[in-house]
């Protein structure tokens, strides 16, 4: 695939009123940790990495679980804000330009990843009062398998993907408890 046909691929199905300000943007952004196809930056999805090893140390650390609940789901905005990330400051300003192709699954995706890494607390909390360490392994193991897909495609759709996870599967996994 070509340059050229990169950019088509990202610029299809960019509303003509919004592509020449997200063709600014591009260049406002190259030669930074911000991706030049979507003005998203990866160093948001830290975040989530953070919950992910904190529920990876509850199962044998129970204790752990206080610190999850410690942990809350922050914005793109607030995570930049509060970050130690070199081009914070461009990241928020950024957002509010990421064509809606990107930012509606990626938004999406964000409120899957917290819904999950809810529900994984909740989860571990009752297996922790059940005094079930068997279940909170597997709880903790699945959830963080779930969570790293989600990373996955969040990762994808910062990267110029315009997919995201089946709503099913998640509903399933949710469902579950």
């Amino acid at each position: 695939m070509t340059d050229c046909d990169l950019d088509a691929t990202i610029l299809d199905g960019i509303p003509s009123r919004d592509l020449e300000d997200f063709l600014a943007w591009r260049v406002k952004v190259r030669g930074t940790n911000i991706s030049e196809k979507t003005l998203l930056a990866t160093d948001y999805l830290n975040h989530f990495n953070e919950i992910v090893m904190l529920i990876e140390m509850v199962p044998d650390m129970p204790m752990m679980l206080d610190e999850c609940y410690l942990w809350e789901p922050k914005s793109y905005q607030e995570h930049f804000q509060q970050s130690g990330f070199s081009d914070k400051e461009l990241a928020i300003a950024a957002y509010e330009h990421v064509p809606a192709k990107f930012r509606r699954p990626f938004e999406d995706t964000i409120i899957q990843m917290q819904l999950v890494a809810s529900a994984t607390i909740q989860r571990m909390a009752a297996a922790i009062e059940a005094d079930d360490l068997d279940q909170l392994r597997l709880d903790c193991q699945a959830s963080v398998k779930m969570i790293h897909k989600i990373i996955q495609v969040a990762n994808g759709i910062i990267h110029g993907a315009a997919g995201m996870m089946d709503q099913g599967e998640i509903d399933l996994y949710l469902g579950s408890a």
